[in-house]
């Protein structure tokens, strides 16, 4: 273990006495109404479930360079990449597969069909108003995906008086950001229009090892080009209607292949997403909103003749009802429909497919005592229907202690690639069944403290992952290479402990997470996976300044299933500074990996060396 592991683990465990909620800024978030946790709004006080909230202000202070990076930051998942921030990104939630977390960005659901799971490398950072992170199975409430648990992006919002909002960065490595925004409202329509545009000459994403096959000795730089509209109507007291288009374009370098080192590969990515909603107070006690959803995935690349894009459409029709004092009842309807366009595709009608779901919940505040329980039915075109529930209970031992409970089960639908393709069951061979299903199982048990300005939540969990989808020997499909099967189980136990306090003037948070993700049939460990990662940070304003530090901690994981290749542990020191020239004139300094760290997410590939970036941002009212 590094010492800047052994550093930080040491920081962790002294500040655990005092530490608590999960994300940044140590302010009383308790009063803070989010969404995503039961799919209506909630006070963060009544939450049960494991929640994690990162707001605009933490955002623009750490100048994270993807919504990956930011959630790493914040200690909610280990983070996977494949080189620079135009590479391909996976996100472990709780140990859990990047494709078993469901990703939504302002309530549209992001998914590869090809892959399985959001491509993080497309999501914006620079649009975004707030991130929740709820941890756990949450498939009783969202379907399909959410075994891990479920990430929901917000982006900005328009309202009140007419304001801009304008940023600039230069940085190492060539990097120079630009974003813009327009917020405000005039009569009974809001909006909001923001645009970011980043270009960086990169770094060697490639390690030289034995056997490389794709080291080139040049850095791989990246554009990327981001743009959202926002726009809202009151239509009637009660009644609104709401269009967000977003679009997004990544374009990267990448080393294919050593033996040609002067070609300019590169990955193309558009990750757009489109929803319009009417939101409706029928009564004090009824309200619902309609919803219609699209999202597409593509990704090219170029030189190779590679394309796959995927497209996700889902019309839904949720509600609640308040039955009487601390009594609600939520009710959902949806429809969800995938396809996917990829060459691989050899089964005529597997490149889409349609899932019908209606669900119910009930939420109970009497006194001391908390129950939630939620239930979904999802009968999908091709492999079946699937029940999912969640029962979630919680008790205020004293004043700001809750202890808290769950289980629930969660499942993620095989992708239409791993249908569809010569890596899919052959059903015309005798005794071959359609793939089913990944099924997974959760118990939990925590406590939550929350008083003036301090927070904790302590966390333990198990989650027994079953039907697992792997590539494994040959026979069943048609490709003599091998066949996605249901054969692999994985156990994802674990304890998570985070937190935020003030000491003084200064804002204290740290998060820490023991866990053990295991294959269940032999007890090795699952790729990629740390048995400790840890976060911590601290900020001061001391007159114009806002000062801020933070450490990122991992330990040693295995690079593959057979527990054969070691990655190593590492811990990374941020430091970010932020003087207020005037109200609506700021500049900012962020030093990442400050002391140049060696890291590797995955074997073959560097992670990003020492990075600079000093920028400069106007807020002015109009």
């Amino acid at each position: 273990m590094s010492h800047s592991l052994l550093a930080a683990r040491r920081s962790l465990l002294a500040l655990s006495a005092v530490a608590c909620a999960s994300s940044a800024h140590a302010q009383n978030k308790l009063d803070t109404v989010v969404t995503t946790a039961a799919r209506t709004p909630q006070r963060l006080s009544e939450v049960l479930a494991d929640l994690t909230v990162i707001t605009r202000a933490d955002i623009e202070r750490q100048a994270a360079a993807s919504v990956a990076d930011l959630l790493r930051n914040n200690g909610c998942a280990e983070m996977v990449r494949n080189g620079g921030a135009a590479s391909t990104t996976s996100l472990f939630l709780r140990g859990a597969d990047t494709r078993h977390t469901l990703v939504l960005v302002d309530g549209v659901r992001m998914d590869s069909q090809a892959t399985g799971g959001a491509s993080w490398q497309g999501i914006p950072v620079a649009q975004v108003e707030r991130v929740e992170v709820l941890k756990g199975p949450a498939s009783a409430i969202y379907g399909s995906d959410a075994v891990g648990g479920v990430v929901q992006i917000f982006t900005r919002k328009g309202g009140g008086k007419i304001s801009a909002g304008f940023g600039v960065g230069l940085g190492t490595q060539g990097t120079m950001k630009a974003d813009g925004g327009l917020f405000g409202s005039l009569g009974l329509v809001d909006f909001a229009f923001t645009g970011a545009i980043e270009e960086s000459d990169g770094f060697n994403s490639t390690i030289d090892y034995p056997g490389s096959f794709s080291y080139v000795p040049d850095r791989d730089g990246w554009r990327k080009y981001q743009g959202t509209a926002r726009v809202g109507a009151q239509l009637a007291e009660g009644h609104r209607a709401e269009l967000i288009v977003i679009k997004n374009h990544i374009n990267g370098q990448y080393d294919a292949s050593k033996s040609k080192p002067l070609a300019d590969d590169r990955s193309l990515q558009d990750t757009d997403a489109t929803r319009l909603a009417w939101t409706a107070q029928w009564a004090p006690a009824l309200q619902t909103q309609l919803s219609y959803g699209e999202s597409r995935d593509r990704y090219e690349t170029s030189p190779s003749p590679y394309l796959t894009i995927t497209k996700v459409k889902s019309l839904a029709l949720t509600g609640s009802y308040v039955l009487g004092k601390g009594q609600q009842v939520n009710f959902q309807g949806e429809r969800i429909e995938d396809k996917l366009e990829n060459s691989g595709l050899v089964t005529a009608g597997v490149g889409k497919r349609h899932r019908n779901a209606v669900g119910a919940g009930y939420l109970l505040h009497a006194g001391a005592f908390s129950l939630q329980a939620h239930a979904r039915h999802d009968d999908d075109s091709q492999f079946g229907s699937v029940d999912t529930g969640t029962l979630l209970a919680g008790y205020e031992v004293v004043t700001g202690l809750r202890v808290v409970g769950s289980i629930g089960n969660a499942f993620r639908a095989p992708t239409l690639y791993q249908q569809g393709t010569v890596y899919g069951p052959d059903l015309s061979k005798p005794g071959v069944k359609p793939l089913e299903a990944e099924r997974g199982r959760n118990v939990e048990f925590g406590l939550k403290y929350g008083s003036g300005e301090t927070e904790f939540t302590a966390t333990a969990y198990r989650n027994r992952v079953s039907k697992l989808i792997i590539f494994g020997a040959a026979g069943s499909c048609q490709s003599q290479f091998g066949c996605y099967q249901n054969v692999s189980a994985a156990r994802l136990r674990g304890v998570t402990l985070a937190g935020n306090t003030k000491a003084g003037s200064v804002n204290l948070r740290a998060t820490m997470d023991f866990q053990k993700s295991t294959d269940a049939s032999t007890g090795l460990l699952l790729a990629r996976r740390a048995k400790r990662l840890a976060t911590l940070g601290a900020d001061t304003e001391l007159g114009d300044w806002l000062l801020g530090s933070s450490v990122q901690a991992s330990g040693a994981r295995w690079d593959n299933a057979a527990n054969t290749r070691k990655l190593g542990g590492y811990g990374l020191v941020n430091f970010n500074a932020q003087y207020k020239i005037r109200k609506d004139l700021k500049l900012q300094l962020n030093l990442d990996n400050a002391f140049d760290r060696e890291t590797s997410t995955a074997y073959g590939y560097a992670s990003a060396p020492r990075t600079a970036l000093i920028s400069l941002r106007f807020t002015p009212t109009l």
